[in-house]
């Protein structure tokens, strides 16, 4: 745990009752333990509700990039709305490493060194995804720097694990396991964007049995039997996507498809980015799915749509406490708009009124429940 609850808008929700692409052996499975204070009684209790802190796209292009000078406060300004949180989630929309070339054929090209990841782990992130359509911006022959930052980051003094992407198709769908207290929270991560070839030819970056690469959920089999086998061990199976189509406001249909099965397949929360601006978050099923999370630290504010972000915080009670599958009980935002610096700032006053009503806009628009 890092301390206390994200203060912001809430919504809705409340309790109802109390070959150079393959340098090694694929990474084995790890579990990180997030401390808890000990029992005073010695007594068995049931675990405690935990809040999951979620945010959308991160990169160090423009602006951005010279904060990596000093990754220990590159994202410092954003960083108290991660960091209270017992779990903070995010998309890492760039190419990590060394070497390699621009990915031929792409208009935007972004890269970033190791340094990116410590700069996440500083502004207390515990789980990355990389299963988007930047992360092999640099082609393949930048992988093995990028597995070699992505094994630093998880032993350095706040690990950070990566998810959608590895070696093989095994290790990039393979789910970050992290135990909060007596609660076991898995994440997993897979990219379905829409794949123009002319605009963003990134269709050949899916990871296979014989080949590095990422997550790639185009056709959906391997991902929603994931879920299915992380849900018989943990407690909390959350799901981070690169869906959707880019400038979208409302999620298209194969997003509300696939986060029906995947809900049905055992996801307690299914979240996700691509559009670049925010989409819908609410209630489905049994599960919480948050369509589209846009833009977190970005090179350029753009449009007020582009420009308009948040850390969406989630009480979750373990099956433990509340019997049967895990459940949102609480839903929070701390709202925020991305500034020239390229980092989200918070709103208050009548910006943050604006960004209640446009959320319960996006939830309906998206069919969700509250």
């Amino acid at each position: 745990m890092r301390g206390l609850c994200v203060t912001g808008i809430v919504l809705g929700l409340t309790a109802c009752s109390a070959p150079a692409d393959t340098p090694g052996p694929a990474t084995p499975p790890s579990t990180t333990t997030r401390p808890t204070s000990p029992s005073t009684t010695g007594e068995p209790h049931p675990p405690k509700p935990l809040r999951i802190a979620f945010a959308g796209d991160i990169h160090f292009e423009g602006v951005l990039a010279e904060r990596l000078r000093e990754p220990t406060t590159a994202l410092e300004p954003a960083a108290s709305a991660l960091a209270a949180a017992d779990l903070a989630i995010v998309n890492l929309e760039t190419s990590v490493g060394s070497g390699g070339t621009p990915e031929p054929g792409k208009r935007f090209t972004f890269s970033a060194g190791g340094e990116a990841l410590a700069a996440l782990s500083a502004a207390g992130v515990d789980v990355a995804s990389m299963a988007n359509n930047h992360a092999l911006d640099y082609g393949r022959a930048r992988l093995p720097s990028t597995m070699r930052a992505v094994s630093a980051a998880g032993r350095s003094e706040h690990p950070l694990s990566v998810v959608g992407i590895g070696r093989d198709a095994e290790e990039a769908f393979r789910p970050a396991v992290v135990e909060v207290g007596d609660t076991v929270v898995a994440t997993l991560a897979a990219s379905l964007a829409d794949q123009d070839p002319t605009a963003d030819p990134t269709g050949h970056w899916a990871a296979t049995g014989a080949r590095s690469g990422i997550a790639d959920a185009t056709d959906p089999s391997r991902l929603l039997a994931a879920v299915r086998r992380a849900d018989e061990d943990a407690d909390v199976v959350v799901v981070y996507l690169h869906w959707g189509i880019q400038g979208a406001r409302c999620p298209s249909p194969d997003q509300r498809s696939i986060a029906t099965r995947l809900v049905e397949r055992g996801a307690d929360v299914v979240v996700g980015s691509h559009a670049h601006q925010l989409q819908g978050a609410g209630r489905l099923g049994e599960g919480y799915v948050s369509y589209g999370l846009g833009n977190f630290a970005w090179y350029s504010p753009g449009t007020d749509e582009t420009s308009r972000t948040g850390v969406l915080t989630l009480t979750i009670e373990p099956p433990a406490v509340r019997p049967g599958r895990a459940r949102v009980v609480r839903a929070s935002w701390d709202p925020r708009r991305i500034g020239a610096d390229g980092l989200p700032v918070p709103v208050r006053g009548a910006a943050a009124a604006g960004f209640r009503a446009e959320l319960q806009a996006l939830r309906d628009c998206a069919g969700l429940g509250g």
